[in-house]
């Protein structure tokens, strides 16, 4: 091992030490927002439905705006100089999981305010964390970079082509490979979630990024042309040239039609 790697390691275990020591242990209480869901919520904060639902004595999955739901979930303290990123890199979450899970859209922080840490459970180290969550990606089927411009699981290569089945069935096959453009794209910018399953199921502001994931369609079953497109866009093709949002040309969407143009194939419109 050479000096700068000891020295590397120094400091990663230096910072590990600081976010330890700098986080309370403790349950949460997330407000439901706008079109929120159980799922959503559950996937936000790694459980599951059934989880949240005995925790909170609920007897259907019907939730509203408002309501408060124990979550089990880390508190984190701010501290002076913390910015929202600097704390979602240090737990390693996304920037955008931290902003859902605390309704935080604004990048304004102060000390000694609380922000509840998505996907933590009291009791784990941020250590204990990145320990399991390579644990997990070593037994799951992630793909290597040389077969994926992205790392992707079986399971999020079905959802892209998922999404792309429920988006753009009838569609020019460009269309299809250009949709998974757009979510590699997004994966690949900071600006949005890193995987391919927390940018399709992404609800900034409780709004859906994607209709599909809205109305359910994007649990039918993906087309066998919709998966190979999908294997198209993980391997780096982009028919959207660097699109981060798709719409169809019947959209009235002012806010969607003033952004710059990249491509369009039928009748899906791609802009960035």
């Amino acid at each position: 091992m050479n000096k700068l790697k000891s020295v590397r390691i120094v400091l990663t275990a230096s910072l590990l030490s600081l976010t330890i020591c700098s986080t309370t242990v403790s349950a949460a209480t997330y407000k439901v927002v706008k079109n929120d869901t159980l799922f959503n919520i559950s996937k936000l904060f790694k459980t599951s439905v059934t989880s949240i639902k005995k925790t909170n004595n609920l007897k259907s999955d019907n939730i509203n705006p408002g309501q408060k739901l124990k979550i089990s979930a880390k508190i984190y303290t701010v501290k002076a100089g913390d910015t929202l990123s600097k704390i979602a890199k240090a737990n390693k979450i996304t920037l955008g999981a931290l902003r859902k899970a605390n309704s935080k859209w604004t990048d304004s922080l102060k000390a000694g305010q609380k922000l509840i840490i998505p996907g933590v459970k009291p009791g784990t180290t941020v250590s204990q964390k990145v320990e399991a969550a390579s644990t997990m990606r070593a037994a799951s089927t992630m793909k290597a970079a040389s077969d994926g411009v992205i790392p992707y699981t079986k399971e999020e290569k079905d959802l892209l082509a998922r999404l792309i089945t429920a988006e753009a069935t009838g569609q020019p096959y460009n269309a299809m490979v250009a949709i998974g453009g757009v979510v590699v794209n997004r994966v690949q910018s900071k600006e949005w979630p890193d995987t391919i399953n927390d940018v399709i199921y992404d609800v900034p502001g409780g709004y859906y990024q994607f209709t599909p994931v809205k109305n359910g369609y994007i649990n039918k079953p993906a087309s066998s042309i919709a998966i190979k497109a999908a294997g198209e866009a993980l391997r780096g093709a982009d028919p959207s040239k660097g699109a981060m949002f798709y719409f169809d040309d019947s959209s009235t969407n002012k806010w969607l039609w003033s952004k710059t143009k990249t491509a369009q194939y039928g009748k899906m419109v791609f802009v960035k």
